[in-house]
Parts: structure tokens; sequence; C-alpha cells
């Protein structure tokens, strides 16, 4: 399997420092909170590194043809929002490729 990508970079519109996960593909599969440090956001790719793999981490949100979750830390925070997806079965895929990545995905800094 070929690697993701954590991605580090600063919001223009707001100066903070944000996390994406990406898939292999380019794909964005998760995405972070805005953090006002560096060091923050590092702590945030860190704590997705090490819940990602336990499903009971994940947050399941149905709605009417938007289905998506969260990735929450072992204090029930959360620390990653996927993408929206059309049915429950492309949401599992993406939990599926968050498990998968995450844990290894190498980062690339963009500040």
């Amino acid at each position: 399997m070929t690697k993701g990508k954590f991605e580090v970079f600063v919001s223009s519109r707001n100066l903070q420092y944000y996390f994406r996960l990406k898939a292999a593909n380019g794909q964005i599969i998760l995405g972070s909170e805005g953090y006002v440090s560096k060091q923050g956001c590092l702590n945030g790719v860190a704590s997705v590194r090490t819940n990602a793999p336990y499903d009971s981490r994940y947050e399941r949100k149905d709605g009417y043809l938007n289905y998506t979750f969260n990735l929450k830390s072992s204090n029930g925070e959360i620390i990653g929002r996927s993408e929206s997806y059309t049915s429950s079965a492309n949401r599992e895929n993406g939990v599926t490729a968050v498990k998968n990545y995450a844990p290894g995905a190498d980062l690339v800094d963009l500040t």
C-alpha cells in the first residue's frame, strides 16, 4: 500500500494552523480544527496517529445523503473531521482509509 500524508499548513483566512490527511491518491480524508500554534497542530497529528486504529474512536453521523465521521481522542475531544459522503458504505471506506493511512503517513510541512 502506498503511503498517505499529513499536510500541515497555515490558513490565510485566520492565520491558524491546520492539518489534513490525504490518501495515497491525494484525496483529503480527514481535516482538523484550527490551532493557534504549530506545536498544537503537530500534537493533533500525533493524536490522530495514536487514535486512528481504534474503531471505538469514530463517531459516525447520518444525514440525508450526507454521511460523515469524527475521530475522537480517548478523552472524547474531536481531533479530525471527515469529508461528506453520499452513502454510509462510502463513509466506512473513509474510516478504513484513515485507519490504514494515519499511523504511518508522512508529514509534509507547508508552513
